[in-house]
C-alpha cells in the first residue's frame, strides 16, 4: 500500500496557528516591540529606533493584554518602577496612545523645574555639561545641542538635551505626585510633552504602565519601508544596545 500523503493544508494551518499563539503569549507576558516616532527622548532614543519592552517588569494590568481586554482590575505581580526607568505607558488622557518617558518622580514626591534644573523634594539633581549632541538632518547639515549628564537622587545617571534654561517648561509649578502615580519626563527637555503638562499627560497611574524599555533590536535613520536604502540608513551601532 502506498503511504497516504500528509494533509499539507492542515499542517501549514497548525504551524501558523501555533506560531501565532506563541507570539501572542510572548507579546503579552514577556516582551513587546515598539518603535520611536518622535524625538522627545533624545539622546537616549532616536526616531527610527525599534526596541523591546519587558512586560513582566512591573507586573500586569489590562493594558498588558491584547486590545486592553478588561480581564485584570488593577495590577497583579506589581513591582514599583525606579527613578531613571524608561517606561512605556498608556496616555492617561485616552488610555490608548502609547507614550515613552523616563520616570523621575515616585508617589509622594514633590517635583519642580527651576531654570531648567529638576528639583526632587526640594533638592536640585546633579547636572554636568558633557559634549554637545551632534545630529545630521536630511539636508546633510549637522546640528549641535547642549547635552548634560543628569544624576537622579538614587544615583542613576543619564544624558539629557537642554537647548536653554528659559523655555516654557524650564520653570514650572511644584508638582506633588499622588499615591499610585508616577512622574515622567522626556530626555529632550525642551521638546517633550510629558508629566509637566498636566492637561496633556500629567501623572501616570500605575495601572497604565505597559513595561520597561530594555534594549533596541533595530534602528533606522530614514523611512523603514524604503528597504533599498537600508545599507546606508541602518544604525548598526545601536542594534542590540541597552537602554540606560
Amino acid at each position: 500500500m502506498k503511504p497516504s500523503k500528509p494533509d499539507t493544508f492542515m499542517d501549514t494551518f497548525k504551524t501558523v496557528f501555533y506560531a501565532i499563539v506563541i507570539a501572542m503569549v510572548v507579546r503579552t507576558f514577556a516582551y513587546e516591540p515598539f518603535n520611536i516616532p518622535s524625538g522627545s527622548m533624545k539622546p537616549t532614543l532616536l526616531i527610527g529606533d525599534y526596541l523591546f519592552v519587558s512586560k513582566f517588569s512591573y507586573g500586569y494590568s489590562k493594558y498588558s493584554l491584547p486590545f486592553s481586554l478588561p480581564l485584570i482590575e488593577d495590577r497583579i505581580f506589581f513591582t514599583e518602577p525606579e527613578r531613571g526607568d524608561v517606561v512605556v505607558f498608556k496616555l492617561p488622557k485616552d488610555n490608548k496612545t502609547d507614550y515613552i518617558k523616563r520616570i523621575v518622580g515616585l508617589p509622594g514626591d514633590r517635583l519642580q523645574v527651576v531654570k531648567g534644573i529638576l528639583h526632587v523634594n526640594g533638592t536640585a539633581v546633579g547636572r554636568e555639561n558633557v559634549d554637545d549632541f551632534m545630529e545630521e538632518d536630511y539636508a546633510g547639515s549637522f546640528r549641535r545641542t547642549p547635552q548634560y549628564a543628569e544624576t537622579l537622587p538614587n544615583g542613576v545617571v543619564h544624558n539629557i538635551l537642554e537647548e536653554s534654561d528659559t523655555g516654557f517648561l524650564d520653570n514650572t509649578q511644584i508638582y506633588v505626585v499622588p499615591e499610585g502615580h508616577y512622574f515622567g519626563m522626556g530626555d529632550n527637555r525642551d521638546h517633550s510633552n510629558d508629566s509637566r503638562v498636566l492637561n496633556a499627560v500629567g501623572y501616570i497611574p500605575a495601572k497604565n504602565l505597559v513595561g520597561r524599555a530594555e534594549f533596541m533590536f533595530f534602528s533606522l535613520d530614514g523611512k523603514a519601508w524604503e528597504i533599498w536604502k537600508w545599507p546606508s540608513t541602518v544604525r548598526f551601532s545601536r542594534i542590540f544596545s541597552g537602554i540606560e
